[in-house]
């Protein structure tokens, strides 16, 4: 069992890359920190397909917190996971994750996307599920990208009128 672990994670460590490092300084914790969990980090969408790069498969007594710059996930005898929040593409519950089968909406599952580019779920039991709608209120697909300067969309109200060399279909048919 521990040779099959130990191939899966060469298997993937390509495919996963590093993960990346948690910042030498944070800005205050916006929501947490919250207990629980980590119950594993899984290759989207399956929630079976457990990353067994490192220690990050490994489950841990974890505290979570989100930060202006990220999700930091601080795990007890373990790496820590940092989630820069560019790279989270959304936050919800599920029932489970790596293995781990839990009550509906048992588990919060942080989706998000690796340097190298793959797309992974890591999942946290919290001590306190009460603690999940503050989580999910951070989902970024919850809220609508802010337009950047100079991209300001057209404001609503009438088309703008046609231009004079345009043609209508009634002039392509050779009437007026």
């Amino acid at each position: 069992m521990v040779r099959g672990w130990r191939n899966r994670g060469h298997r993937q460590a390509d495919r996963i890359g590093a993960f990346p490092e948690v910042p030498a300084a944070v800005g205050a914790a916006q929501v947490g920190p919250h207990t629980g969990l980590y119950l594993g980090s899984t290759i989207a969408p399956s929630w079976q397909d457990r990353v067994a790069v490192g220690d990050y498969g490994d489950r841990a007594s974890a505290e979570m917190s989100l930060h202006p710059e990220g999700i930091l996930i601080d795990r007890s005898g373990a790496n820590p996971i940092w989630i820069p929040r560019s790279s989270v593409t959304a936050i919800r519950t599920e029932r489970g994750i790596a293995g781990k089968v839990m009550t509906a909406d048992g588990v919060l599952v942080i989706r998000w996307v690796l340097p190298s580019g793959t797309e992974i779920d890591s999942g946290v039991r919290a001590d306190d599920k009460g603690v999940y709608p503050q989580w999910i209120r951070e989902d970024p697909r919850s809220h609508p990208p802010t337009p950047s300067p100079g991209t300001e969309p057209p404001p609503d109200g009438p088309p703008a009128a046609a231009d004079a060399t345009t043609t209508t279909d009634t002039e392509e048919d050779g009437h007026p």
